[in-house]
């Protein structure tokens, strides 16, 4: 892993990304006005760990990601609130002025020579609560206090009178619905999307910086790539300067001299394709860094802090399978997925009981000539009712219920099937990116030996062509075999640290490297 030098320092990023303890690069250098630069170019050094933050901070997908992260725990709450309790008040006034047609008892004679009127006025107020339980129980709970009014002169108890009542009824499921852990089922499935959905985020993460780790190692190597070029160069200027000075002196034919100058014209070209490819590149990384249309315009120059690692790794092909299963979004996503099914099947079998419910009831009344005679008297005891019974339903055949329950066990089998699956890509993926690193590994100590070897031998072709014993045209190609052979050992060495950040993807092991935790 590259070796870095920084202060620390804290950060929370607003998709859920908490940098407990980073190791930060020194600040960011801005110049203007380098030598041999235009006034108008700035230059920009930049480390890994700070293009990762960036990225993660302001990529769109993360928040596209956290934001239906956010409304899955929304879900939960949803859940949860089925359980919480409903209070309702309801109050009103009625007057009905109604003709009588006979006698009614405390308020007229016994025989009627007339038609009479009943001018009754009452004020009612019904104050009710109600809750489903998580045991699967319903309750209500009412209390309705009514004050009524007899116009004319009765001969009432009370006139005006106030009513009462309290009532409590429950009504409990025994075998369908019954018991908290099917009545849970929806909260904990919530809960398992909540969670699935923070995997889908964490997916997207690793994958952002991975995207930011294997651009970065491309500028790294487009930069050392330019400086193998120019150095090319700069050996077959030498030479061409030599077979002028040579050629003056009349020690060398014209020739040699023409073969240096096509030299030098080739690798001119070769350094303004590899100038060429560190502007794309870089164009390429800022992009990842998601800035504004402004900066983006802004001709600015990267220069990459972090060298790559070329020591290697101490690995474990065991060891990084079993921490690739334990970590590994996708595993993790495809185990929640089993959960949620199981939830499914156990709700969708409680669904094939009868429906068989205990119903139970009671309540007080109270009646008196004002509202604290009829308090009292409500919560006396002297006036009450209560009663209990059994309820049994059960559709016959129960077709609704069979269809969801076979549903639910064949969702379960493809879940299974599908966290398999995905095991054997992750083992898959892990052994090929375990012998990426070792391979890659490997090919710099050869490409490192051919490198040394090319280099032996363009000085003993040059010290050849010092005494006349060589042509101009086998420097020139040992020339290029050094410029080659300096170019595979870097592409080894930016390779093999791009393993490095695929067997850390792999492995679900990214955010180890930069100390990030999600929350």
């Amino acid at each position: 892993m590259p070796s870095y030098h920084h202060s620390v320092r804290s950060l929370a990023l607003s998709g859920g990304i908490v940098l407990l303890t980073m190791v930060f690069p020194a600040a960011t250098a801005w110049s203007a006005d380098q030598p041999g630069k235009p006034a108008a170019e700035l230059r920009e050094a930049i480390s890994l760990t700070d293009a990762v933050l960036r990225a993660l901070q302001h990529n769109l997908d993360i928040t596209i990601s956290r934001q239906t992260k956010e409304s899955r725990l929304t879900d939960i709450i949803f859940e949860q609130a089925k359980f919480d309790p409903l209070f309702s008040l309801n109050g009103q006034y009625n007057r009905a002025v109604s003709p009588l047609n006979r006698p009614v008892f405390g308020l007229t004679g016994q025989a009627l020579d007339t038609i009479q009127t009943l001018d009754q006025n009452q004020y009612s107020v019904t104050l009710d609560v109600t809750q489903n339980l998580l045991t699967g129980a319903n309750y209500d709970l009412n209390f309705s206090p009514s004050r009524t009014f007899v116009a004319g002169n009765p001969s009432f108890l009370f006139n005006p009178g106030y009513q009462s009542g309290l009532a409590f009824t429950l009504t409990q499921p025994l075998l369908r619905n019954f018991g908290t852990e099917v009545n849970r089922t929806f909260m904990r499935i919530a809960q398992n999307n909540a969670k699935f959905e923070g995997q889908v985020f964490l997916d997207r993460v690793l994958t952002v910086i991975a995207t930011v780790e294997q651009a970065f190692w491309e500028l790294v190597f487009a930069n050392e790539n330019l400086t193998v070029a120019q150095a090319a160069l700069k050996a077959a200027e030498e030479l061409l300067a030599s077979n002028r000075a040579k050629a003056k002196a009349g020690v060398m034919a014209i020739v040699e001299v023409l073969q240096a100058e096509a030299a030098v014209a080739s690798r001119v070209e070769q350094t303004l394709i590899a100038e060429k490819a560190i502007r794309d590149q870089e164009d390429q990384f800022r992009r990842l860094l998601n800035p504004s249309e402004e900066e983006l315009r802004q001709d600015l120059r990267l220069s990459p802090l972090d060298k790559p690692v070329q020591s290697l790794e101490p690995m474990s092909l065991e060891e990084a399978i079993d921490v690739a299963i334990e970590r590994r979004p996708e595993v993790l996503q495809a185990s929640k997925n089993i959960e949620t099914t199981e939830l499914n099947i156990k709700f969708a079998k409680n669904q094939l009981l009868p429906n068989l419910s205990f119903q139970g009831s009671a309540g007080m009344a109270g009646l008196g000539k004002d509202g604290g005679d009829m308090l009292q008297r409500n919560f006396g005891g002297d006036f009450y009712n209560y009663g209990a019974g059994l309820v049994l339903s059960y559709p016959l055949g129960n077709r609704s219920a069979w269809s969801q329950y076979n549903k639910r066990q064949l969702e379960a089998r493809n879940a299974k099937a599908s966290l398999q699956s995905v095991r054997q890509q992750v083992i898959v993926g892990v052994k090929e990116a375990v012998r990426r690193v070792q391979t890659d590994f490997k090919r710099i100590e050869t490409t490192r030996s051919a490198r040394i070897t090319s280099e032996k031998q363009l000085q003993a072709e040059q010290e050849r062509l010092n005494v006349g014993l060589s042509t101009t045209r086998f420097v020139l190609d040992f020339q290029r075999d050094l410029a080659t052979a300096r170019g595979n050992e870097l592409r080894a060495i930016v390779d093999y640290n791009k393993s490095l950040s695929n067997l850390a993807r792999n492995k679900g092991t990214t955010l180890d490297r930069y100390q990030l935790e999600l929350q």
